[in-house]
């Protein structure tokens, strides 16, 4: 039985699912987790990508391939001798948010996004290049390469890193990515295929070049060849392309060749660990909230509200962000006194529409739309309509509101759903689900809880190791048809349209 290994790199911890190749069906795992904080030294996701491997014989003498998905944006500097230069920034790291808007007012959003796909924001990595060329301008002339968390992780994997630490030393041009990862960057254009190398000589004052490959081409002794001054970015990789091998020091027996994956993005690879193809859209319900959906051509938002993203798999990802999910559920039961059973339970004696108590979800300002010192309100309350019932159910109706109203500005790029995959912690609900399929006006989808984006670094692992994609499909817990109730949306954009920022 041939084996794979998939990774999920997040903020808060390291984890590894090791599945059968043919089927998907889960073998074992292990995770380990990350320090808190919003600026983090790489080498502590290093220490515990190795532990959760070992926790899952993630690189046994029974596993063929593995891929890494990693959290998107961070910023990782390395120096021509392989260390990182300062604590990576992550994707939740906001000091570069006057650097994201100095890029809009010298370039224009429009010529950004027509360039890029999507509109400058602090999360993204190329926001976060342009503050370190403002703030720490004394680190600009010492950067040799700029990578991501999933990048570096890989690098690692195969014997890279830095000169004296690592079997294989600081082979720069060695370096990979993968597409859904570097549209994230905000200076890779998913429409052209490619870096915008002068948008990214634009954010740092530097040019920059792809990486080579020079392994194979020149051997591991030579670093750079030519363009000294040129910052190196990872060589973008498909996802049929196999990034290298581990390096034997790593393996089980050492003695065994274990092919490395590509990776993504987590997005991404949470969308081929759900199986999910053209047409589908994913609501992820975790402290904040994404809507995805795979799509056949590029997206350029000229708003600037939709991410055009690339996917994992060849196809694209637009996506749209919001700050304000599972934690409206948890704010309202703890001011119900209740748990989210008990809020289930409330809510489920309500009907749709909450008597016409409309709860707008802006509890830590809001990022779609872009109001960030916004609050959350409660409105059309009365003697009849305030009760406990009600507000559970309109702070589940405002929550999917919101993320309805994020479906509308993708569909709006000309994006036609057909099915909408329900997952994250919040979707386990039973409230959730029902509401779901009455705000949303599509076929819902809720997959068996799951690691779905290490689930989807398996399958790049699984489809290097045989050449075509696995066609695994995860077990659903639910299907439920659309019972599309408009007078929630109804209510919902008459509250929002009532308020004053």
């Amino acid at each position: 039985m041939a084996l794979v290994a998939g990774v999920d790199s997040s903020t808060q911890s390291c984890k590894v699912v090791v599945l059968d190749a043919v089927t998907g069906s889960e073998v074992r795992s292990g995770r380990a987790l990350h320090p808190e904080g919003t600026e983090v030294d790489p080498e502590a996701w290093w220490q515990a990508l190795r532990a959760a491997l070992e926790a899952a014989d993630g690189l046994g003498a029974d596993v063929d391939a593995v891929a890494i998905a990693g959290q998107q944006h961070g910023m990782v500097l390395i120096g021509q001798d392989g260390r990182v230069l300062r604590d990576a920034l992550l994707w939740n790291d906001t000091r570069s948010a006057d650097a994201a808007r100095d890029l809009i007012g010298e370039l224009g959003l429009g010529e950004i996004v027509v360039r890029t796909g999507s509109a400058p924001v602090a999360s993204f990595t190329g926001s976060k290049v342009r503050w370190v060329r403002d703030a720490e301008p004394d680190v600009v002339p010492v950067i040799a390469a700029v990578a991501l968390p999933h990048d570096w992780l890989t690098w690692r994997l195969r014997g890279f890193g830095p000169a004296g630490e690592s079997p294989l030393g600081p082979v720069l041009d060695e370096l990979v990515t993968d597409r859904s990862d570097a549209s994230g960057t905000g200076y890779w254009s998913p429409a052209a295929e490619g870096y915008d190398l002068p948008l990214f000589e634009h954010m740092l004052g530097r040019p920059a070049r792809e990486a080579r490959g020079t392994q194979e081409k020149r051997g591991a002794g030579d670093l750079q060849g030519t363009d000294p001054d040129a910052v190196v970015l990872p060589r973008v990789l498909r996802a049929d392309q196999a990034a290298g091998t581990v390096h034997a020091s790593f393996t089980a027996s050492g003695d065994r060749e274990i092919v490395v994956g590509a990776g993504a993005g987590d997005n991404a690879g949470a969308a081929l660990g759900l199986g999910a193809e053209e047409g589908d859209v994913v609501v992820s319900l975790g402290t904040s909230g994404t809507v995805f959906a795979v799509a056949a051509d590029a997206v350029a938002d000229p708003g600037g509200t939709v991410a055009g993203f690339a996917d994992a798999s060849g196809l694209f990802l637009p996506l749209v962000a919001t700050l304000n999910a599972a934690r409206v559920l948890s704010s309202v039961a703890g001011l119900l006194d209740v748990d989210h059973d008990g809020l289930a339970e409330l809510a489920l004696s309500a009907g749709p529409g909450s008597d016409g108590v409309v709860l707008v979800p802006y509890f830590e300002g809001e990022r779609t739309p872009n109001l960030p010192t916004a609050k959350a309100s409660v409105h059309n309350l009365s003697i009849a309509s305030a009760t406990r019932p009600n507000l559970a159910r309109a702070a589940i109706e405002g929550m999917l509101c919101g993320l309805a109203d994020a479906l509308d500005a993708v569909r709006a790029t000309g994006v036609r759903p057909r099915h909408l995959l329900l997952i994250g912690g919040a979707a386990q609900n039973a409230a959730v689900q029902e509401v779901t399929a009455q705000v949303f006006d599509l076929p819902v989808r809720i997959p068996a809880p799951g690691e779905y984006v290490a689930r989807g670094a398996a399958v790049q692992a699984a489809w290097v190791l045989a050449g075509s994609r696995p066609s695994w499909t995860p077990d659903a817990v639910e299907d439920r048809a659309a019972d599309h109730r408009p007078v929630i949306r109804e209510q919902y954009r008459a509250a929002v349209g009532s308020l004053r920022f």
